[in-house]
């Protein structure tokens, strides 16, 4: 494993990552294949949330055409962020994932800043989706069942599910996740095919690929919606202590995952274009919202098919919530291993190997945001306000936020790291890809600040503009505070941020020398 100049450090005999600090520090080897790591990280962008809810919410907030052509270029963006971060990952074998990579190119405080962000960002995207998800569910209870169920019931169910599949072994999770996420892509292929084989009456227009449709003010808000759609496949990193061949997996995954998602959603969102026609697209969007694509299921599939879908949207959600989960309980698993948070969340479950704390505090977060949007909401059963326009919508911004400052630091870092390992050379290509990635998603992460109002629905003058983004601040600030403090006050913890297992065998060859 290549590791830099003061940081460097044998691997474990046998090639693999191992702690010697016992079974119950370490996660489970061996645990994914490309299969299940493809479908763990996969599930996150929860496909049918994002082409039934995102797609024609930028429609019609935005009104541009050419969505489909965003997700293509969006798709080449976080191509160019692959091939350096996948590179960083042959090196970089970590649960901390954006973290250490930041910390091994930008030092251990840019590390403790990343960790907390990470941390703060991926909650609150979980922590958003039991919003929308509680309504979905509450409206099915509604429709098919005739009951009235508030939202905040099966969203606390949906958070005690999740947090005991979240103790469970990865690949038992990596099932469930493999099962949802495939029929969920299987219907919204029917619905892409259906759209084509039956166009409104522009045909199978390509207008949607036009770059003529992306001019205006509305192409850098477009765009901030749609990254979000792609959240997911940076998340491959995360898993690598519990693969057999990280550095084989992993980069193969990550870019499985971003050109499957870029095709898939594009064509997608054309279809949504074909099936109403270029020119009522957008208002089509404003009329009916997230209910789109299951009137346009219902005219072609009929109403049997629509039911199902509206199933799988549930359905995809869960799936999406478990993944996010599983990403925040491991951020917390590999922050307690290296000191940025007590030590009792390095800790894994004996069973499985999962890391059970760091379970439990998501499994924490969540319910107490569930639970303060549920005891604030004083709107009737069947009002969407406080669980999807404000809890889902607030939450998804700021979790999306944060993850684009990570991906544009990862970039940066990536450059760093080769650059001061004397590789700057043979890394070339690959720095020039991060250093292109890495100034696009600092334009869209000024865009994202600049148009948190329209992201979040919001009036123009809403102190909600700046409240929300500043929770990333704040959690900048605050990491920034703490690995300050560590590097003046335990300046041997300061040197293990980043360095995971690898700070476990330092210990142990110092130990050894002593």
């Amino acid at each position: 494993m290549t590791t830099g100049s003061s940081r460097t450090s044998r691997p474990a005999a046998d090639g693999g990552i191992s702690t010697f600090k016992g079974q119950e520090r370490a996660l489970r080897a061996d645990r994914l294949g490309t299969g299940g790591l493809l479908l763990s990280v996969l599930a996150a962008t929860a496909p049918l949330m994002v082409v039934a809810g995102v797609m024609p919410t930028t429609f019609a907030v935005i009104g541009v055409v050419g969505q489909p052509l965003i997700f293509v270029l969006l798709g080449a963006v976080l191509v160019l962020f692959g091939v350096g971060y996948a590179e960083m990952s042959r090196h970089v074998h970590n649960a901390g994932a954006f973290y250490a990579y930041i910390s091994r190119g930008l030092g251990g405080t840019a590390g403790a800043c990343a960790a907390l962000v990470a941390l703060v960002a991926y909650n609150a995207l979980q922590a958003g989706i039991y919003g929308i998800f509680g309504f979905e569910v509450s409206h099915l209870f509604a429709t098919y069942a005739d009951v009235t169920v508030s939202w905040w019931i099966p969203a606390l169910a949906a958070v005690a599910v999740v947090g005991v599949l979240g103790w469970l072994k990865i690949d038992v999770n990596a099932r469930v996740l493999g099962v949802l996420l495939v029929v969920e892509v299987l219907l919204v292929v029917v619905f892409d095919l259906a759209a084509v084989t039956d166009p409104a009456a522009e045909g199978l227009s390509l207008h949607a690929f036009d770059p003529g449709t992306l001019t205006g003010a509305g192409v850098g808000t477009a765009l901030c919606f749609c990254i979000a759609a792609f959240l997911g496949f940076e998340q491959a990193p995360v898993y690598a202590e519990e693969t057999s061949r990280p550095h084989v997996l992993v980069p193969r995954v990550m870019f499985l995952a971003v050109a499957g998602v870029a095709v898939f959603f594009a064509l997608s969102s054309w279809a949504l274009t074909v099936a109403t026609g270029p020119s009522h697209i957008v208002a089509q969007s404003r009329k009916e919202s997230a209910g789109l694509l299951f009137s346009l299921t219902e005219s072609r599939l009929g109403g049997t098919f629509t039911d199902v879908l509206h199933v799988l949207f549930v359905t995809g959600m869960f799936a999406a919530m478990l993944s996010f989960h599983n990403v925040c309980a491991r951020y917390a698993f590999a922050m307690g291993r290296e000191g940025l948070l007590p030590a009792a969340f390095s800790r894994t479950t004996s069973g499985g190997g999962a890391p059970g704390t760091g379970s439990l505090l998501q499994t924490a977060v969540s319910a107490v945001v569930v639970v303060a949007f549920a005891a604030t909401d004083g709107r009737p059963a069947g009002d969407p306000t406080q669980p999807v326009l404000h809890l889902f919508t607030w939450f998804g911004n700021v979790g999306a936020l944060g993850v684009i400052v990570l991906m544009a630091a990862a970039s940066l870092s990536v450059i760093v790291f080769f650059a001061r390992r004397g590789a700057a050379g043979a890394q070339a290509w690959r720095l020039v890809t991060s250093a292109l990635a890495g100034l696009a998603l600092l334009v869209i992460a000024v865009y994202t600040v600049k148009d948190f109002d329209v992201l979040v629905g919001a009036g123009p003058g809403s102190s909600l503009s700046w409240i929300l983004p500043g929770i990333i601040g704040l959690a900048l600030v605050a990491g920034l505070a703490q690995g300050l403090v560590l590097r003046a006050r335990r300046p041997e913890a300061h040197a293990r941020i980043g360095l995971g297992n690898e700070a476990f065998q330092l210990e142990k060859a110092a130990g050894e020398t002593a």
